[in-house]
């Protein structure tokens, strides 16, 4: 058991003997005192500090509404520690529990007014408030007219959110579409090849891909893979060649693409550019290795690429001598002194 719940049980513990102790020397009554006294005493102190901070602020509107409740658990806390006018204490806490149910009732609709709240989604639709029908038929589970009153305000990426909820994926594919031709970002078109994905047309979710990819060109590894899974070898193999010049720009700057250029290029059946690639990789891998032992591993697999084997176990056996003295200095440090004695 941790010491979280050591002390969680130690407090529950005292609470219990307290009360117990109440009980035992002055009855259940005065337990009942202790109890009100202390919670209308805490509930005034806190509507205080907010009353307090929202003149500080201000703002009159939110300070009107606190100073009843603030002043009624004022005088609640008076009658408790008093113990008197006890029916008035009753209809004070009956007072703040209808108040919390009310509030809890108000936030769970807070875009809607209050005479909308009484009012059908079919009602409010009627009438034109679109956005109350919508927060309406969302809370019955209709996603499906949600959307469409979303789509009468304008409001695309929630008529999208609705139609995902529906199930309606294709639905919300299309708006994610129509969103880039009017805004030109190319979120939505990740989003619309994901829905399409979901709607189960891959076809259509390669496309939208492929219109990512030609803005964010680090995707085109990805079209490529799809278009192979729709066995659409063309445009696979066009992928890939883009694939290709985006690494072997990317390559450039950062070495480590060299990988990606030299596997490409192998898929491609160049063989000429697959090795070159593979060399730089290579020849980077050595050069980390300098500095950082870990790319050992790598130096191997880039020997793999090369087909020497010979070379590519030694440098797997230098990988694996330092993953040993890595694993064997963890172990060490691992230890505290009192295991060491035990020991």
């Amino acid at each position: 058991m941790d010491r979280l719940k050591l002390y969680i049980i130690g407090f529950l513990v005292a609470i219990i003997a307290i009360a117990a102790g109440i009980i035992y020397k002055w009855g259940f009554w005065m337990l009942v005192r202790v109890v009100l006294s202390l919670g209308f005493l805490g509930l005034t102190l806190m509507l205080g500090f907010f009353l307090a901070l929202t003149l500080y602020a201000e703002s009159w509107k939110y300070a009107g509404l606190l100073v009843i409740p603030t002043a009624l658990s004022a005088y609640a806390t008076y009658l408790s520690i008093t113990w008197q006018k006890l029916k008035v204490v009753g209809g004070i806490i009956l007072l703040f529990a209808l108040g919390l149910a009310f509030g809890i009732w108000y936030i769970s609709e807070p875009d809607l007014s209050l005479t909308d709240r009484f009012r059908s989604a079919e009602s409010l639709e009627r009438a034109g408030k679109y956005k109350a029908a919508a927060r309406k038929y969302e809370k019955k589970g209709n996603y499906l007219k949600a959307a469409e009153m979303y789509e009468k305000l304008g409001w695309m990426e929630s008529a999208a959110w609705a139609y995902e909820k529906a199930g309606k994926y294709e639905k919300a594919a299309e708006i994610y579409e129509q969103l880039y031709e009017k805004e030109k970002d190319t979120y939505y078109l990740k989003e619309a090849h994901e829905y399409w994905k979901k709607a189960g047309n891959m076809e259509r979710a390669a496309k939208a891909l492929e219109r990512y990819a030609e803005e964010e060109p680090w995707f085109w590894e990805d079209v490529a893979k799809l278009y192979e899974e729709l066995g659409n070898e063309e445009k696979a193999r066009e992928a890939w060649e883009k694939a290709l010049e985006y690494y072997k720009s990317e390559a450039q700057e950062e070495g480590v693409f060299w990988e990606d250029v030299g596997n490409i290029a192998r898929k491609l059946g160049n063989e000429e550019l697959a090795r070159e690639a593979y060399q730089k990789f290579l020849e980077y891998c050595l050069k980390e290795a300098e500095e950082d032992p870990m790319w050992w591993k790598h130096v191997a697999e880039a020997y793999e690429y090369l087909g020497e084997k010979e070379k590519a176990e030694e440098a797997r056996k230098k990988y694996e001598e330092y993953r040993q003295k890595i694993m064997k200095s963890n172990e060490e440090t691992s230890n505290f002194p009192e295991e060491t004695e035990e020991s």
